[in-house]
């Protein structure tokens, strides 16, 4: 602890000790140039030490204007220490630039190399694998604490909804009751189902390969997974329209399930009443693709680019039908079994998901 806090005083008293130092632009320019002008200098020198070596080495060189040939050898002296330059400094920067997009993207498991590069480099990336470290101990704090109190709500969350159930069934309720009791299973069923969605994603998260892999017709688990989430669409007055060819796969079963509820259900949530929901299965190449296309208000640039974050809810509107981890977790699964996962808009309006898996 303590040296962390040297380290952040040294820091701080540097950062002031620099803040103090006015250097003004005239003078920054002026420096700039003369460095340039230097730089310039040594090259043309150097150049024209190399041009009388060659002349030496080779006296048929002697011919070439000596103009030429200091312009020429000048050039190449340039191009070598830029190459140079660029392997000592910019690459490293590009390495630390890709690091970071791969952070954004939510991969706290990168590291930067440490051994070799200068000085100023191995202190920069040092200090980005520290911070990685400490990230990563953070994500997985907050992983296992989510999973841990999910795992204690699951069994008085149960209880509730069960004697909950119990008194729907009362037939000495009044009225305002009756709805008091409803709200209550309502609300205990989402909660359920959330707790549910973390600890099935807080397992597969540490999961890389399939278990349980079975043979199953694909076509038939998804007309299952349309036939269930009847009472979602035709309260809506939705129609499915579905084309799907008979498919078999080998995969986990109960797993996949839960990738075509979600995106059914994901459809039919943002679909306007009354409209269609279009769901497709079909073989393209050496690949499964199953795509599901809504009539809905379609996707901002935003939730394209975190729409299978955990949690992550753009449209509140519709927060009370979900929870924001439907599309984490078919994400996760897709990933398991070594397919891809996409959202786009749809030309003419709407959504549209589309999920590949490869054929087995």
């Amino acid at each position: 602890m303590k040296k962390k806090e040297q380290k952040y005083t040294k820091s701080r008293e540097l950062f002031q000790n620099l803040r103090k130092t006015k250097v003004g632009w005239f003078n920054l320019k002026t420096r700039l140039t003369m460095l340039i002008v230097a730089e310039a200098l040594v090259f043309i020198l150097i150049a024209f030490g190399l041009s009388h070596l060659i002349t030496m080495l080779f006296p048929s060189f002697d011919s070439i204007p000596l103009f030429v040939q200091i312009a020429v050898l000048t050039l190449i002296a340039l191009g070598v220490a830029t190459r140079l330059f660029s392997r000592l400094f910019f690459d490293p920067i590009k390495q630390l630039r890709e690091a970071m997009q791969r952070v954004a993207d939510g991969d706290f498991s990168v590291r930067l190399d440490t051994e070799r590069c200068s000085r100023e480099i191995k202190e920069v990336n040092a200090g980005f694998n520290l911070m990685m470290e400490e990230l990563s101990a953070t994500e997985i704090l907050q992983t296992d604490f989510v999973s841990n109190v999910s795992h204690e709500f699951k069994t008085p969350i149960n209880a509730i909804e069960g004697y909950t159930t119990l008194l729907q069934d009362c037939a000495n309720l009044s009225d305002e009751e009756q709805v008091y009791v409803e709200k209550i299973l309502f609300n205990t069923k989402r909660l359920s189902t959330l707790v549910g969605n973390i600890l099935l994603l807080s397992k597969i998260e540490n999961q890389s390969i399939q278990t349980n892999r079975t043979r199953f017709r694909l076509d038939e688990q998804i007309r299952q997974s349309i036939v269930i989430l009847e009472p979602c669409w035709s309260s809506k007055g939705i129609e499915p329209d579905a084309e799907l060819e008979n498919i078999e796969f080998t995969g986990n079963e109960a797993l996949l399930h839960h990738v075509w509820d979600n995106i059914i259900n994901n459809a039919i949530k943002f679909s306007p009443d009354n409209s269609c929901i279009t769901v497709k299965l079909f073989r393209e190449g050496s690949y499964i693709v199953f795509s599901v296309a809504d009539s809905g208000p379609g996707l901002t640039e935003k939730a394209k680019k975190h729409i299978f974050d955990k949690f992550y809810q753009e449209d509140t509107s519709h927060k009370a039908e979900g929870n924001g981890l439907g599309l984490a977790l078919v994400h996760r699964i897709i990933t398991i079994c070594d397919g891809a996962i996409s959202a786009e808009n749809r030309e003419d309006g709407g959504a549209i998901f589309t999920v590949r898996l490869p054929q087995n």
